[in-house]
């Protein structure tokens, strides 16, 4: 069959869809993927299809909008942002997607696009989304971030408190996006959104490992786990060497925050550089924010752009912001999390990290000067990085892309 992908945002939007892609493939489908140019050369070093879609930004404007994410007070309002800051090219967008989709057996959209299933119904092309976190699908069993729990009450109590809970942010998230989108979506016959988080596809795939997470009793059998999708850049044989002769045969701590950006970095990172002992080894991953020292110090190494498989091989434990694709390649590595959480779902990551005792958190706010005694806390205690290998070793038996293409291809042959 042939199956068109979309996704837009950062890397941890873009990445997980390219290994669903190569798997498509090797499974014997055709596989196109719909996105910014960004991305276009990663997509087409692949091996896959690439299919223009709007915006037309550069990296620092890409930049930009994480800054202005992470300045968001709530998981509304950054939502709402997310929208906002796709107005100018969100009817672009619509258009060009749907000029595609009548083209292909199937499409397969990250989640945070729902409102092309109403194109694809016109087209009679089955769509399924994507979701990267399990921690905003409705779960009777669980209760929604910032909501009291009912520990104590009666089963059935805390059932019908979470299930009207998660009905009430449903709708207080539709609502949200069509205030800032139902024009434009007007403007292409698109209804207003309706059930964002409840209903927004007949498949909706959680691309994260079942076995480790905690396994929820959706509200809705749409909800389908699969593992983790995950796919590596291409390694930088010059950086390794130089990483081997750093390190000297010796694991050191790995500071990576991703695609995040911040205000004010030239000051958390004076903090950092003054806080950060004189003599211990540690490498810097520049990152979006553009992560970087003001003196030379030869104990702080930092680097571009890498696979996260061939850098956390050197790693004694990554400092991270807790990004979906970026805890999952921890996870995978077996090292010890140092979770510093900044948006959305990621301070929902570092309370999972917690509670598989592989890590610890630090606030954002204090990060700087609390590093290296957490560092020396994690990297001291043998049960963190036990914990971590059992991470590892759990993933290790899972094919998270394998699993997806069977549940799609079941998915379409039901339709």
């Amino acid at each position: 069959m042939k199956v068109l992908l979309i996704s837009q945002g950062s890397t941890g939007d873009i990445y997980p869809l390219i290994a669903l892609g190569k798997a498509l493939q090797k499974a014997n489908h055709s596989v196109a993927y719909a996105t910014a140019p960004l991305y276009k050369e990663e997509i087409e070093k692949a091996g896959i299809k690439y299919q223009y879609a709007p915006p037309d930004w550069e990296k620092p404007v890409f930049v930009d909008c994480m800054r202005a994410l992470d300045r968001q007070p709530n998981p509304i309002a950054l939502l709402k942002q997310i929208y906002r800051s796709g107005l100018s090219f969100m009817g672009e967008l619509i258009d060009t997607i749907d000029g595609l989709i009548q083209e292909n057996d199937l499409v397969v959209c990250s989640y945070i696009f729902p409102h092309f299933k109403v194109l694809c119904d016109r087209h009679k092309v089955p769509f399924a989304t994507i979701t990267f976190c399990h921690s905003v699908i409705p779960a009777k069993d669980v209760t929604p971030d910032l909501i009291p729990k009912l520990n104590g009450f009666p089963a059935s109590i805390q059932y019908l408190w979470n299930s009207f809970w998660w009905r009430l942010i449903n709708k207080v998230v539709d609502q949200s996006i069509n205030s800032i989108s139902g024009p434009t979506f007007k403007s292409r016959q698109i209804p207003p959104i309706k059930n964002f988080i409840s209903a927004p596809a007949d498949l909706s795939i959680v691309c994260v490992s079942k076995s480790l997470m905690q396994q929820s009793r959706f509200l809705d059998s749409r909800f389908t786990y699969t593992g983790y999708l995950r796919w590596q850049s291409d390694t930088n044989d010059a950086l390794e060497e130089e990483l081997i002769q750093f390190c000297e045969g010796d694991a050191v701590p790995i500071i990576t925050f991703g695609s995040v950006s911040f205000d004010n970095i030239q000051d958390i990172m004076s903090r950092f550089e003054k806080n950060w002992p004189k003599g211990q080894k540690i490498i810097l991953q520049s990152g979006w924010a553009g992560l970087s020292i003001q003196i030379n110090r030869p104990e702080i190494k930092i680097i571009d752009q890498v696979s996260h498989d061939q850098l956390f091989k050197y790693a004694a434990c990554v400092i991270h912001h807790g990004g979906a694709g970026t805890t999952a390649s921890v996870l995978h590595a077996g090292i010890p999390h140092v979770v510093v959480p900044h948006l959305g779902d990621q301070g929902f990551w570092a309370k999972e990290i917690i509670r598989l005792g592989a890590g610890i958190r630090l606030s954002k706010k204090h990060w700087p000067e609390r590093l290296y005694k957490a560092v020396q806390r994690v990297r001291g205690d043998l049960h963190y990085a036990e914990n971590a290998r059992f991470c590892a070793d759990q993933l290790s038996k899972e094919s998270g892309s394998l699993h997806a293409v069977s549940v799609l291809e079941s998915f379409v042959k039901g339709k």
